[in-house]
């Protein structure tokens, strides 16, 4: 299971970056804020889909697919400057 974390957090530097690169605009955050949205994008898509498929390669596509909806929604939510 701690394997399994560490390769959540590692594949969420990947993942973070990944997202703001996929996603153009403006970013709210700096980098360090888009690898922890990574981070938790990574986590939450990793376990939902080891839950449903047992494998991990849909556990990195959800986990791309969470951290872009997540970068989206912090977009909409944050002004210009606050973060």
């Amino acid at each position: 299971m701690l394997g399994f974390i560490l390769l959540l957090i590692v594949m969420g530097l990947v993942i973070g970056a990944l997202a703001r690169l996929l996603v153009p605009g403006p970013d709210p955050m700096s980098i360090g804020g888009t690898i922890l949205l990574g981070i938790v994008g990574s986590i939450v898509g990793g376990i939902v889909g080891r839950a449903i498929f047992d494998d991990p390669t849909p556990g990195f596509l959800l986990a791309l697919v969470t951290t872009i909806v997540l970068l989206l929604v912090l977009r909409r939510t944050t002004r210009r400057g606050t973060v």
